[in-house]
């Protein structure tokens, strides 16, 4: 019983916080199909349940509950093995984007073989 309660009283909890996190990752350009993307996701889940009342109606809800359980542990697995160092990588990028284009050096520029204005004042002043 007090299981019960603790989970149902931290459930919807999580769906808060989906679209902070999302929208720290990837900004908010794309916040609203992102944002989308995770529900549609919490959505096409549901359709487990039909696969779950099966399961547990053959095997008993104590399977049903095991692979819940086993589906969790290897999302938070991936959360920490995966998505923490693409998150850590992605923010060190946003980073030195930032730092590049405060001193002027844009990485645009650079695809497109242009020099930055202050490169070329530094070549003019030397010459």
């Amino acid at each position: 019983m007090l299981g019960s309660a603790l989970y149902f009283g931290v459930f919807g909890e999580i769906y808060s916080l989906f679209p902070a996190t999302q929208g720290d990752t990837f900004g908010g350009q794309y916040a609203a199909a992102n944002a989308g993307m995770l529900y549609t996701a919490k959505g096409t889940a549901a359709l487990l349940v039909p696969i779950a009342a099966a399961t547990a109606a053959s095997m008993g809800w104590h399977v049903v509950f095991v692979i819940a359980t086993t589906f969790n542990v290897l999302a938070a697995a991936l959360a920490l093995f995966v998505f923490k160092p693409l998150r850590v990588r992605h923010f060190a990028a946003v980073r030195a984007e930032l730092e590049r284009q405060s001193t002027g050096h844009s990485a645009a520029a650079g695809r497109l073989g242009r020099q930055s204005p202050s490169s070329s004042l530094a070549r003019r002043s030397t010459t």
